[in-house]
């Protein structure tokens, strides 16, 4: 069964089947506005303004499997890596945290912006991460150590969006300067 999860700025996740539109279930569980969802097929996380991400498997309960703690500010973004394993998540905090993608268990925290953190992407081989931020910056995380590889400044304003090209050489990077820049990873 194909679904798609909607997010609102409302405290809980509405699930609808996507072929038909026909609403399945209610996910609750934030206080807060939900303002980032993601989907495997299998599993799904949600970010909150409450500083909690939720696991579901919407497909088995409306219940989640478990709330992620950690964040001191709003989350902007979650992000599953493209095998599933690990969930990304950045926040106003100005850090980037890494789950485990089946249980939420917390992994690490990458530090080194020193603004807001609003965008992540992987890469595609799920090796690196990229974020960028309000501090104007674009950092490329490698996932094996969970170190920074490389500081991309270059933007003169805030970063709002952070992308990798399909064939994972070439990391691509928009913001508040109107600027769109390519970097080679």
């Amino acid at each position: 069964m194909s679904k798609q999860w909607y997010q609102r700025r409302v405290r809980a996740v509405k699930v609808w089947e996507g072929k038909t539109g026909k609403y399945i279930s209610t996910l609750r569980g934030h206080v807060k506005a939900v303002v980032s969802t993601q989907s495997t097929g299998e599993f799904m996380v949600s970010g909150s303004d409450d500083f909690t991400l939720f696991l579901w498997s919407p497909s088995k309960s409306n219940k989640p499997i478990c709330r992620m703690t950690g964040h001191q500010q709003l989350i902007n973004q979650v992000m599953f890596s493209p095998n599933g394993k690990r969930i990304a998540s950045a926040s106003f905090d100005k850090s980037v945290k890494v789950w485990e993608g089946k249980t939420g268990k917390y992994i690490s925290t990458l530090r080194g912006h020193v603004k807001a953190v609003y965008q992540v992407s992987w890469s595609a081989d799920n090796k690196l991460l990229v974020s960028g931020s309000s501090d104007s910056t674009v950092k490329v995380w490698c996932m094996k150590t969970f170190t920074l590889l490389q500081d991309l400044p270059g933007h003169a304003d805030e970063v709002y969006t952070v992308d990798w090209s399909p064939c994972g050489s070439r990391v691509v990077s928009g913001g508040k300067d109107k600027v769109l820049k390519i970097w080679r990873s």
